[in-house]
């Protein structure tokens, strides 16, 4: 166990224990391209060698930005951190000033980009920067190409070296800077320690059934994520076979052909897998129909282990055999986990993919915390639907006073980049202060009720959780992403993007005529009626303070690209806010009159 401080440790670890054939694959041109644990290492030295060639040299900050998860990603990461040099993952989809302000910040000497738009994206502020070279990892013209550092490394007559910095670098030295995109102000340069990462990994590791050595993962949250970055070195710290997905809208494909054991999602990926097959079952005819719809309003009161009746497991089995092995075959087959991180997941998603045989593990953490600090674990009662899971070994929680989320641990960042004030007032006497609140249930199990943040009063002075009624009002078919709104008003109201494809087939069955026209759709009074029922429905859950009492239709989609949500698929509040100015006075118009 003890062979393993640093994250470059990983891969030999992996070729000691589990030397894979195919530790990481990658399709090109059509075809999955293993890379075997040798191969990884070997072409990792490689680059370790060309780095030094090219008079790179420890403490240097090197930015890797990839639209998706691949091989080269994983060989130059080792690579960079062998030499006691650090990554700067950025996130594919920010903007061209946010590129600038990272790669400035961090004083970045050399960035590898995936593909063609990524480099236009970089080159239009090179200059800007510290940037001496840029790579690529696709055939670009005009543009290196990281094979020219591999064959800078050819020659291993400096290898001597490599081996005599990586001896010198300790688990507490620097590995990575990640820039968490906040939903205000500017990025924060995270410092995570090889500790930091390799204690998380480890300390996880006892949550996550595995079949050592023999196991399949798909891969395709951005890497440049802490929980998927740190995931995936939990693969290969077991010997678990990597491949990474091509995209999202070939994930289906990807399932099928891969077959995997386990996998990470997001809520808003496992809403989108339920939105498709939902609308499969809606489509269905007759008794085909009827069973359907039954075996979902039975998984919707899944509990997990002894909470079902013998009669419920009964009725299950046959919905398993019916309707939920379909949706197994067409998730791959072998899927028998998923682990869910970065946003609340709806309780009733958790039930019904429990139901199917598909349990989704929730857990919790921050970029800050590399990130596990709590995790589900199907064995030993270790499973709660509705919270993130029990602490992870060696990492310490306690709720402050005001209920806030406090962690300490091995987990808990060095500080932030460049910035000793902001690091000293989320860190306070070893504890890092998450900025959620939460509770410990009598089980040990966390629970997080809201952003200490985003919670608002209203001029009744009244205070209104809005994550709690968004993840609640997000079940509707009609809603695809909803802002509650109303701080210091007199009541709560929000802003709703509907789910268009969902409403433009209630359109065609309501003979309602848009002329094709989003703008139209969203003003016809009968959609705003229909959508404000469905807020009424769960409006019952909620005090009376805390109910939606007006809401307003927005005809853009709400993207990352478009400014409304982090590339973790979080609200940009503020950013919401000003976009739909008008819809706000819209909303308070009259009571801002009195």
């Amino acid at each position: 166990m003890n062979d393993v401080k640093r994250i470059f440790d990983i891969p030999y670890h992996q070729q000691q224990k589990y030397p894979l054939a195919k530790a990481l694959n990658t399709k090109s041109n059509g075809v999955w391209e293993a890379t075997s644990t040798e191969a990884y290492i070997n072409k990792a030295n490689q680059i370790s060698r060309g780095l030094l060639r090219l008079g790179i040299e420890p403490n240097q900050k090197i930015a890797i930005i990839s639209t998706t998860n691949r091989t080269e990603w994983h060989i130059i990461d080792i690579g960079i951190s062998q030499i006691g040099a650090q990554t700067v993952p950025i996130y594919p989809n920010i903007s061209p000033e946010e590129y600038k302000y990272v790669l400035n910040h961090s004083e970045a000497v050399l960035c590898f980009v995936s593909d063609t738009e990524l480099l236009e994206k970089v080159n239009t502020v090179k200059e800007q920067t510290f940037l001496k070279e840029v790579y690529s990892f696709d055939e670009i013209q005009n543009c290196k190409n990281w094979k020219e550092i591999l064959n800078l490394g050819t020659d291993n007559s400096n290898q001597e070296t490599v081996d005599e910095i990586k001896d010198k670098i300790s688990e507490n030295d620097l590995a990575t800077l990640i820039y968490t995109s906040g939903t205000t102000g500017k990025p924060k340069g995270v410092m995570l320690s090889h500790k930091n990462i390799v204690s998380d990994v480890l300390n996880s590791a006892c949550r996550i059934p595995f079949n050592e050595g023999s196991s399949i993962a798909l891969s395709f949250l951005p890497i440049c994520h802490i929980l998927e970055r740190m995931v995936v070195y939990l693969y290969q710290y077991y010997g678990i076979s990597v491949y990474f997905a091509e995209s999202i809208d070939k994930m289906g494909d990807n399932l099928k052909e891969v077959q995997p054991n386990v996998m990470v999602v997001v809520p808003r990926v496992l809403e989108k897998v339920y939105d498709k097959i939902y609308a499969k079952g809606a489509s269905l005819t007759g008794i085909k129909k009827r069973i359907f719809f039954w075996s979902i309003a039975l998984g919707e009161k899944f509990n997990a282990y002894h909470g079902n009746s013998a009669w419920y497991n009964f009725k299950l089995s046959i919905a398993r055999k019916l309707v939920f092995s379909k949706w197994q075959e067409a998730l791959g087959g072998n899927l028998d986990l998923m682990v869910s991180g970065s946003a609340a997941l709806q309780p009733r998603l958790a039930r019904i993919f429990g139901a199917a045989g598909i349990p989704v593990m929730e857990g919790y953490g921050l970029t800050e915390t590399s990130p596990v600090i709590s995790v589900n674990d199907k064995r030993n009662k270790g499973w709660k639907i509705g919270t993130v899971g029990k602490v992870i070994p060696n990492v310490e929680v306690k709720i402050a006073d005001d209920g806030e989320i406090l962690c300490k641990g091995p987990n808990v960042m060095m500080g932030y980049y460049k910035d000793d004030k902001k690091t000293q007032e989320v860190i306070q006497n070893g504890y890092f202060h998450t900025e959620d609140i939460g509770e410990i249930d009598s089980d040990g199990f966390l629970k997080i009720t809201d952003r200490k943040k985003e919670i608002f009063k209203t001029s009744g002075g009244k205070y209104v959780a809005p994550q709690l009624i968004e993840n609640e009002m997000k079940r509707s078919r009609f809603i695809e992403q909803i802002m509650v709104i109303g701080e210091g008003e007199k009541m709560p109201a929000a802003f709703i993007q509907p789910n268009f494809d969902f409403i433009k087939e209630y359109a065609k069955r309501k003979e309602i005529d848009y002329q094709d026209n989003i703008e139209n759709l969203i003003n016809n009074p009968k959609i705003i009626d229909r959508i404000f029922k469905e807020v009424s429905i769960y409006n019952q859950k909620f005090g009376k303070w805390e109910q939606i009492k007006k809401i307003e239709l927005t005809a853009d989609e709400w993207s990352v690209d478009a400014g409304h949500l982090t590339p973790t698929m979080k609200l940009k509040r503020k950013i919401i806010l000003q976009k739909y100015k008008d819809l706000y006075d819209k909303i308070y118009q009259a009571d801002h009159q009195h």
